[in-house]
């Protein structure tokens, strides 16, 4: 019995390993050779799909108008006129109604979104355009389909490891480690957005240095470390997110960002 449990487990094992070294393709985009669990259509479908349920777990849409048009404006130029265009997502920019959350997020295939609680700390087009290019970088560096191909192999390897020992708590040790790689690897996902997004700045003619006072910003907003931004594959629910406290800085308004 046990000998028989061993060897279906090793099959298991074997099954999500290789699934996840065949799902190899490269970026066209950033050069880099990716093991990734979606097409680009999917990646597109999923995000769409969701966007209305993560809009509403986040307050819903904004309703003013100023705001939503401004960070359209400025997502659409930065989508046309930079290395976004050349991708197959198709990109579209919206405001939350929150007005305490400082966050901002992308989805699969293109749904970028940012609070009216982060907006309002924003002072020009060129910190907007800063937070919005970090949020593009992640969707043409197709994060959210790498991280899922990356936790569909930990699931396999923790279910192998339940058939093979019957013990949970070795599987929930399991999950712990797979939890561990999972967050090494989203912190790497952050440096490269980051510079994606000060190459997208630049070639829709932003100033990069503006990205400078956004990482103060979010600094600030997170207490001091370093800010947490990135879109995850588990949906619908977004990446935690700090709350601002409910005072509102001298100000500050979803509208006050001027022309960079």
């Amino acid at each position: 019995m046990g000998r028989g449990r061993l060897v279906i487990a090793v099959i298991i094992a074997l099954m999500a390993i290789i699934a996840y070294f065949s799902s190899t393709s490269e970026n066209p985009l950033t050069g880099e050779k990716q093991r990734v669990a979606m097409t680009p259509e999917q990646e597109i479908a999923l995000g769409y799909k969701s966007a209305p349920q993560m809009a509403a777990q986040m307050g819903g849409l904004s309703q003013n108008e100023k705001a939503r048009a401004l960070v359209r404006q400025v997502g659409d130029k930065l989508a046309a006129e930079s290395i976004a265009a050349k991708s197959p997502y198709k990109f579209s920019f919206h405001v939350l109604a929150d007005p305490r959350t400082v966050n901002a997020f992308a989805l699969p295939g293109g749904p970028i979104f940012i609070t009216e609680g982060l907006l309002r700390l924003l002072k020009s087009e060129a910190e907007l355009a800063g937070v919005l290019g970090h949020e593009i970088g992640h969707v043409i560096a197709r994060h959210s389909s790498e991280r899922l191909a990356k936790q569909q192999l930990t699931q396999g390897l923790v279910g192998a490891l339940v058939v093979g020992s019957g013990d949970y708590t070795t599987a929930q040790i399991g999950q712990v480690v797979g939890s561990m790689i999972s967050m090494s690897y989203g912190r790497d996902d952050e440096l490269e957005s980051d510079a994606l997004g000060i190459r997208i700045m630049a070639e829709a003619r932003y100033d990069p240095r503006a990205m400078i006072r956004v990482m103060e910003v979010l600094a600030k907003a997170s207490g001091g470390a370093r800010a947490s931004r990135n879109s995850s594959p588990r949906i619908p629910r977004p990446k935690t997110a700090r709350r601002a406290s409910g005072k509102k800085s001298p100000g500050a308004s979803p509208t006050a960002c001027p022309k960079g």
